[in-house]
């Protein structure tokens, strides 16, 4: 069970600590003597969470330098606000501002130094949209980028899964894809059902880059998504949120309920 230390704010922490370091407050606590350093709402599991330390033997300075050592954590830990970035496409209204999505984009891509993670339902001229991560990947040869798109069932097309997904891999590598070696792709093949009440589509979109920054948007790889259409995303600072999320992906690919797409070149080739 979380500490109810945890829920103290950096200078009732201190306050705490000092009470105890001066000998202010001593054993037996009880919410009376609390309410003084901490919200009167924690006073009474305060109470009860510090003196079972005291009852287990520990002295008023040992609690002091807890209490200090979790003030010093909280306030070396990084702000949400130094964390998370709005991204948005479209007109903005006076006196807000964003940064926008081709720009943020464009930067991941161009900043990716060990692995690049793509996930998308629409791509329209690709080899604009991709242009800096193919040029990344063509500088970097350990690069490593995933794909995870949407392959659709054309209207009233009857033909085989297989047909389809190599149409779409031939029409991937040859227009939407401009460097020299190709991505990782995949797709879900529930999108591909005959049955319209049995398919189903990948609609997320978000890139992670180097399992230490992801970005969640509602834009598709379109220049229309990325440039003009009204879109809202945000980029997330957090190694822990990021591999969260490409280790979702990639463990649906390694249990199969992602499956390959064949490109139908090989992954290095003449730009």
């Amino acid at each position: 069970m979380k500490s109810s230390l945890h829920l103290l704010s950096i200078d009732d922490l201190r306050g705490l600590a000092s009470a105890f370091r001066s000998g202010r407050l001593v054993p037996p606590l009880s919410r009376l003597t609390l309410r003084r350093y901490v919200p009167d709402s924690l006073a009474d599991d305060l109470a009860i969470e510090l003196q079972r330390h005291f009852d287990e033997g520990m002295q008023p300075g040992h609690v002091a330098s807890l209490v200090e050592i979790l003030a010093e954590n909280l306030a070396h830990r990084p702000k949400v606000d130094d964390l998370i970035d709005l991204v948005w496409t479209g007109p903005e209204a006076r006196g807000f501002a964003s940064r926008d999505t081709a720009v943020v984009v464009r930067e991941l891509f161009q900043n990716a130094r060990q692995s690049v993670m793509v996930v998308g339902y629409a791509v329209h001229r690709g080899h604009l949209v991709f242009k800096s991560l193919a040029e990344r990947m063509d500088l970097l040869p350990h690069l490593r980028v995933s794909m995870f798109l949407d392959v659709r069932r054309p209207h009233g097309d009857q033909g085989s899964d297989a047909e389809i997904v190599r149409r779409f891999g031939e029409h991937f590598a040859t227009q939407d894809w401009p460097g020299a070696r190709l991505p990782s792709v995949y797709y879900d093949s529930r999108s591909l059902a005959v049955e319209s009440s049995l398919r189903a589509s990948l609609h997320a979109k978000c890139v992670v880059v180097d399992r230490e920054v992801a970005f969640v948007s509602s834009a598709n790889f379109t220049e229309a998504a990325q440039l003009k259409n009204i879109e809202v995303g945000v980029v997330i600072r957090s190694g822990h949120f990021a591999r969260q999320l490409s280790q979702h992906f990639e463990a649906l690919a390694a249990e199969g309920y992602l499956k390959s797409v064949p490109l139908g070149i090989a992954t290095d080739r003449k730009p």
